[in-house]
């Protein structure tokens, strides 16, 4: 017997019951009193993720919505942009720019790895006349399972005036980010990651900086705009009709994320990256990206070439009803990806690495049962101890 499916992907995540249970509520009117009072406590627990004072809009979008909504709202047609790109979704904030009228320029790093913070600031520092306007950057890059260090980045960047909008959809609150200490102006976020709801709602914050761009802004938007979200905000409603079951949904999710602390869901999102990884390597399998680029909400493994990505996910899939994510592009059929994001709890790991094991040794790939399942259970015996 299978029963429910086990999501191992970057997104959507599982969904726990404590936040299904919060979103089978009857419909209210959002334009009433108490959806007022759940939109403030959303957008103030969303801030506290973000570690921000700033302006922060929750858009009924799915987090590429959130990507385009910030570039119509702060770069104008004609305006140079430097996108940096470490795999799938970089370019596509690349291609939203440009899409959008933007003189995109494309710095490619390769899939894999983080982007060089120094190369960045080599590039800015050439730009004298500041005609660079934008830094555009991903946080998290799902297809490959590397990360960014936007702190470095944005260090690199000096007092170059340009402003540093980040890609932080499935990243934030898996991985540290201080948008007021790290003077970041635009991130985005969306919620079928680690805040464990459907997808249907993108969070983007911006800072006071940013907003003074936007006011002479001439990229046009209507479902979009700033003005007009923070203009109903104010009174404690959306623009147009809000998904109100997510919303119920986000409401609980923050306040579950809150019960464990911010600092303690970023620590359980790395020692589960460490754990999978340790794990992985003991088994003999390769993993695509190195220690220091390694992402804290997925992992890229690289399926022996004798057996296929794509062979060992079906199997998985067939057999003990468990979803991976497969490679994207040039990585299809090379790597699987394994998601460690949102409401994923140590059983569910343990599950995991067990059917993968099991998958292996259906595929005369050499391995002892129990070898990457025994490096797992002393990961969390040690957490249990501490």
């Amino acid at each position: 017997m299978k029963g429910e499916p086990y999501l191992f992907l970057p997104g959507p995540t599982p969904v726990p019951e404590r936040v299904c249970r919060a979103m089978n509520r009857p419909m209210i009117n959002h334009r009433g009193d108490e959806f007022k009072d759940i939109l403030e406590d959303v957008v103030a627990g969303i801030k506290q993720i973000y570690r921000t004072r700033a302006n922060v809009l929750i858009y009924p979008a799915s987090g590429t919505g959130g990507l385009e909504a910030a570039v119509v709202n702060f770069i104008s047609p004609g305006d140079q942009v430097l996108a940096v790109s470490i795999g799938v979704f970089g370019d596509r904030f690349a291609m939203i720019a440009s899409n959008f009228g933007a003189v995109v320029e494309k710095m490619d790093f390769s899939w894999g790895t983080g982007a060089d913070p120094q190369k960045i600031k080599e590039r800015l520092a050439q730009d004298t006349d500041h005609q660079i306007k934008a830094v555009l950057i991903t946080q998290n890059e799902t297809s490959t399972g590397a990360y960014n260090d936007v702190k470095a980045v944005r260090e690199a960047m000096g007092d170059h005036p340009a402003l540093l909008m980040v890609d932080a959809v499935s990243g934030l609150a898996a991985i540290e980010l201080r948008m007021d200490e790290w003077k970041l102006d635009v991130v985005i976020s969306g919620s079928q990651k680690a805040f464990m709801i459907p997808p249907g709602l993108s969070f983007m914050a911006f800072s006071d900086r940013a907003y003074q761009v936007h006011k002479s802004n001439t990229n046009t938007s209507y479902y979009w705009n700033v003005d007009q979200g923070m203009e109903y905000q104010l009174k404690g409603q959306t623009p147009f009709t809000p998904p109100i079951s997510l919303y119920f949904g986000l409401h609980e999710a923050l306040q579950m994320m809150a019960e464990e602390g911010l600092d303690n869901v970023i620590a359980r999102h790395t020692a589960y990256r460490d754990l999978v990884r340790a794990s992985l390597r003991a088994l003999g399998l390769k993993l695509l990206t190195e220690d220091r680029y390694a992402s804290a909400a997925v992992t890229s493994v690289i399926a022996p070439p004798e057996i296929g990505a794509n062979q060992i996910r079906k199997y998985m899939f067939d057999q003990f009803n468990i979803i991976l994510a497969g490679g994207q592009q040039s990585l299809d059929n090379v790597v699987f990806r394994v998601g460690h994001l949102g409401y994923i709890r140590e059983l569910d790991l343990l599950s995991v690495l067990a059917a993968l094991e099991i998958t292996l040794l259906h595929f005369k790939f050499p391995l002892e049962l129990g070898t990457g399942l025994k490096i797992a259970q002393k990961a969390i015996f040690d957490m249990h101890q501490q």
